[in-house]
């Protein structure tokens, strides 16, 4: 027995022994970042339905590899087979069967623009592009930039030219505000908004006049295009509407998991606006995963940086934001938040300032406010933000976001659903952010007319708060703007309810007054303009709350930023109910 015991003894020594010196082995070569990684097993084999599997799997393997561009364009001829007659489907029920009016923004249209933009895209990348770009790159493009810029860089050319289109902007508004002068009073307005940015600037020496004079130049553009051109007008509603409902699937996810009372009936901020993001999240963390985020980013701003000398993050914010939420816009540039300058987060948060979210026009509509001026309004502000940003915080250090210069973020996930999971998941911090400014920022504006209503009665007049100070105060504004004296105390009121409170309460008064007869279409106009924007004390919470949580070395720089970008949002939405106001001809509104 004493024996026996001995000798089991001794085998459980050895078998400890052995599993010390797999696991000292394991130690020292498989483990790898703090993760075991665990080899094959090697193994032949058995039978002959597995020798048989395995020699089909490595056939099939080695066939892959040898014809994967054959295969590519067999798919290639498979997809545009399926697209083709998917169309030719539609095509024969559109013309047989439902025989609907043909609108390129509805049905059987809308189909046949989303085909055009696309095919046109994939012949241009894989034939114009490929066997033209090279050529047109050297032979045209690059000695026509170069010479432009040489003239430009000519203090000569650049007065002749600049006095050019100065000369052509002004014969066009003598032209077309004769027999109505009292349009020309908006460029009153325009003028005096200019001379505070430039008075309020922060460094008034280093101004890039370029990216001013451009971005105003590209607003009264689109102006021309968009107010006065009622095809464009139209375009833009269209593609308005195509992004706010695909922005609104996010809402069906949120119906599921909080409940369509709260969701859809109530509609309660923080359950059907704010969960958005993470459906938005995850689309960009998805889109940076394939690398058409970046290819977008560094177009555009490869674009933009000609015309008006803007970084890449500067370029994509203009322009996400004509669409897009604040909230949401800024995770078209999350990877690059936390390398922004001081005056390129001014961009980013007084362009969210002054453009409102493509989802929530809805609502601004169903106050009375027209859609076409509200699209119209994201648009043109888009190039003013620019101006006036680069207005009052001009550029004083070396950007890292240039075209030349930006740095390719590394991807973090290994597959398409892991960069959508992360991406859906990171909304919670940006969200509870959010929620947590909102509540703060609101408490305090609600404490300030506390106060102030509290002096107030104390001299008779209980109802003194911010809005009632505000409306005094946007008078001789609004009538810079265009408005007609007798209306401005209305329209200086909304513009003060929307100032403190936030633009629904202010389209919501404009409804009343509209109603009621007490704005005229002109009036109207402009106060529609005026106020489509997110320029209210709540929006100032979100986005501090929201670029802090993606970039926490920001907040400081943030807090130091906030209120001269909301003044900037202020003054941007300004710009374009006065630029409206100039080009909309009287009996148009």
């Amino acid at each position: 027995m004493e024996g026996n015991s001995s000798v089991a003894r001794k085998r459980s020594v050895m078998n400890n022994d052995s599993a010390n010196v797999e696991m000292e082995e394991i130690n020292k070569n498989g483990e790898t970042n703090g993760q075991i990684v665990h080899e094959p097993l090697d193994y032949e084999p058995s039978g002959w339905l597995q020798t048989t599997l395995v020699s089909f799997n490595s056939s099939r393997e080695e066939f892959v590899k040898k014809n994967s561009s054959a295969m590519k364009i067999i798919m290639t001829f498979i997809l545009n087979g399926l697209v083709i007659g998917f169309f030719i489907g539609c095509f024969f029920y559109w013309l047989v069967i439902s025989k609907e009016p043909l609108e390129l923004c509805y049905g059987f249209g809308s189909l046949i623009a989303f085909l055009s933009i696309v095919y046109f895209f994939i012949i241009y990348f894989t034939i114009v592009k490929r066997y033209c770009g090279d050529w047109f790159e050297s032979a045209v493009w690059n000695p026509a930039e170069k010479a432009f810029m040489k003239c430009w860089n000519i203090l000569l050319f650049r007065w002749c030219f600049s006095l050019a289109v100065l000369a052509v902007i002004g014969l066009f508004l003598y032209l077309d505000t004769n027999g109505s002068s009292e349009r020309l009073i908006s460029l009153t307005g325009l003028a005096f908004l200019l001379f505070i940015g430039f008075v309020f600037s922060a460094h008034p020496g280093r101004i890039n006049y370029q990216s001013v004079f451009v971005g105003l130049f590209l607003q009264f553009i689109f102006g021309v295009l968009f107010i006065r051109w009622d095809t464009g007008r139209y375009a833009l509603q269209c593609f308005s509407n195509k992004v706010a409902t695909f922005l609104s699937y996010g809402v069906e996810g949120a119906s599921f998991v909080f409940g369509d009372f709260l969701v859809n009936e109530k509609q309660v901020f923080a359950f059907s606006t704010l969960p958005v993001i993470f459906f938005f999240s995850m689309l960009v963390e998805v889109l940076f995963f394939w690398g058409a985020l970046q290819w977008f980013c560094l177009k555009l701003g490869h674009l933009l940086r000609t015309a008006t000398g803007t970084t890449v993050c500067e370029s994509v914010i203009a322009v996400g934001n004509i669409f897009l939420g604040m909230s949401e816009s800024i995770l078209l540039v999350k990877p690059y938040l936390s390398l922004l300058t001081p005056s390129e987060l001014h961009v980013v948060l007084s362009s969210g300032f002054a453009t409102v979210s493509g989802t929530i026009l809805a609502a601004y509509i169903g106050f009375g406010a027209e859609p076409a001026h509200l699209v119209t309004a994201s648009v043109m502000s888009a190039p003013a933000a620019i101006c006036y940003s680069k207005l009052l915080m001009p550029e004083t250090k070396r950007s890292l976001t240039r075209v030349d210069n930006i740095k390719e973020v590394e991807r973090q996930d290994e597959s398409a659903l892991s960069a959508a999971s992360r991406g859906a998941t990171n909304g919670i911090a940006l969200i509870l952010n959010i929620i947590a400014n909102l509540v703060a920022f609101v408490a305090f504006v609600a404490f300030v007319n506390g106060v102030m209503g509290y002096c107030g009665g104390l001299l008779g007049n209980p109802d003194l708060n911010l809005e009632w100070l505000l409306g005094k105060i946007f008078i001789p504004l609004c009538w810079m703007m265009g408005v007609p004296w007798e209306e401005c105390e209305l329209v200086g009121s909304l513009i003060g309810l929307k100032t403190v409170v936030n633009e629904f309460v202010a389209y919501q008064r404009m409804g009343e007054m509209k109603k009621e007869g007490l704005l005229s279409p002109r009036s109207e106009l402009i106060a529609t303009y005026s106020l489509c924007g997110f320029t209210n004390p709540s929006s100032v919470g979100i986005m501090v709350g929201a670029v802090a949580a993606i970039a926490p070395s920001q907040r400081e720089v943030l807090s130091g930023l906030a209120f001269r970008a909301f003044f900037a949002g202020c003054g941007i939405c300004f710009m374009t109910a006065s630029i409206a106001a100039l080009l909309m001809p009287e009996g148009s509104f």
